[in-house]
């Protein structure tokens, strides 16, 4: 969307968090953001200040003064909304924050809605939705990967990706449609067989794309990662060492963990969701029953699986039995043989001969390294380069996706079947709507409302 969002009035949040800092963000927006402040500011004249530079003074409200401050002024069209943008950083007292907003207020600006200045970044022109949808997973990257990714998508990769397949189809659809100006003279100007090739290799794209969603919901959201097994296997005591806090009671009494207990933790620039469930086991008391049949709720739920148990009390043919009767969906799961610490020698052999076990002692900490390790491997992102590969992470997007590949189905089945131009054309559209939907290029009021309201305020 290239042309400007004109807008009268000036807005106003704090953009940082709220709680008691060293220093609080207030920021502006809008044509009267530096006149604002220059009507509350003791210091220079900010209107004869050039933009990106900052300036230290005094905020007052008549003669009494709030605080000292440093203002930054950032002069249209040059900030990040491509309007006057003024940030005054000031101390962190909530006190002293609310004193200077409410005084702003009073001077004619008025409060930012959720997301409402990357929301005007958006309408002027700054950047596009997909990218804008960028700036939110952004501020919520919890691991490497997932900062990794946003940062590509905030700087265009996956929006050139859409604008190239788009312009593409762009070219065929102005061809049909300038065939229906000569619809008489029976000429032909979008070679049909072009097409086909066009719409396979765009489709091709799709896919890859698609298929990158099931990577990009892991990097982005995490991976929901189950540990199970029976009482006093150590379920509890794996987790605490893995969280490096006592997060779960740890008892000798068995059925000790009635619920489960989540956390996440950051391992290879991945973020793994752990679930310590109740253990396994068949059991008269009420509330332990119902924190099992919990624990095969989420077991049903999650992406990869931790069978935890104690090497000491089993077999290995019981180990099996249990594994099969656990993942009948073959999930990503990791064995993991436990109190090795414990364990006789004869023991320890027979495990480690069964492929795929893995031998650690929680309590001791043991082989724990190697447990990290295993995870990493088992979500299988080790062929990922964030560098060279698009990947989609909103879901939004994926649903465009969806709706655009069944519209290139529908322009397919209509060139094979030698269906009129303008029928080819209105699919052509309507793939063309849906690719546009990803960027903005095609976009409503509800749709940005949807997204800009999940942004936090000040940004």
């Amino acid at each position: 969307m290239t042309n400007q969002f004109h807008t009268t009035d000036t807005i106003v949040a704090v953009a940082t968090a709220s709680g008691t800092g060293a220093i609080a963000v207030i920021r502006l927006s809008g044509p009267e953001a530096i006149s604002l402040t220059n009507n509350v500011f003791k210091g220079k004249d900010l209107a004869e200040q050039a933009s990106h530079t900052i300036h230290f003074g005094t905020i007052r409200d008549g003669d009494k003064v709030l605080d000292e401050v440093l203002v930054s002024l950032f002069v249209a069209p040059h900030s990040y909304t491509k309007e006057n943008v003024v940030e005054i950083s000031c101390h962190g007292s909530d006190f002293i924050v609310q004193q200077i907003v409410q005084l702003l207020l009073k001077k004619g600006a008025r409060l930012a809605n959720a997301g409402e200045f990357t929301k005007r970044a958006f309408l002027n022109g700054q950047f596009d939705l997909a990218q804008a949808e960028a700036v939110a997973d952004l501020i919520a990257s919890d691991s490497a990967l997932s900062h990794e990714v946003a940062m590509k998508q905030m700087r265009g990769g996956f929006s050139q990706e859409i604008k190239r397949l788009r312009a593409e189809l762009v070219h065929f659809a102005s061809m049909i449609e300038l065939e229906l100006d000569f619809g008489e003279e029976d000429v032909e100007f979008a070679d049909r067989d072009q097409l086909r090739r066009l719409i396979g290799n765009i489709q091709q794209v799709i896919r890859e794309l698609l298929k990158s969603f099931e990577l990009g919901n892991v990097i982005k959201n995490g991976v929901p990662t189950v540990i199970v097994g029976k009482p006093n296997a150590g379920k509890s005591t794996l987790l605490n060492k893995l969280l490096n806090e006592e997060k779960a009671i740890v008892s000798d009494v068995p059925g000790t963990t009635r619920d489960f207990i989540e956390d996440e933790i950051s391992i290879e620039g991945i973020t793994f969701r752990f679930i310590d469930t109740a253990g396994l086991r068949e059991t008269t008391d009420k509330v332990e029953k119902l924190g099992v049949e919990r624990t095969m709720q989420k077991l049903n739920q999650s992406a990869l699986i931790i069978y935890l148990f104690d090497i000491t009390e089993v077999t290995a043919a019981e180990v099996q039995a249990e594994l099969h009767k656990l993942n009948p969906d073959k999930r990503p799961l990791l064995a993991v043989a436990n109190k090795i610490d414990q364990a006789s020698p004869e023991k320890l052999a027979a495990f480690a001969s069964i492929d795929g076990v893995l031998q650690i002692s929680a309590a001791e900490g043991a082989n724990l390294d190697a447990l990290k390790l295993a995870l990493v491997q088992k979500v299988n992102l080790g062929k990922l380069n964030t560098q060279n590969q698009t990947i989609v992470t909103n879901l939004r997007h994926v649903n465009s996706l969806h709706k655009t590949y069944a519209a290139l189905d529908d322009v397919l089945h209509g060139v094979s079947s030698g269906m009129s131009g303008d029928l080819i054309a209105a699919d052509i559209r309507r793939a063309l709507y849906s690719l546009g939907e990803i960027t903005g290029e095609i976009t409503t009021e509800d749709l940005l409302d949807n997204i800009f309201t999940k942004f936090c305020i000040g940004k």
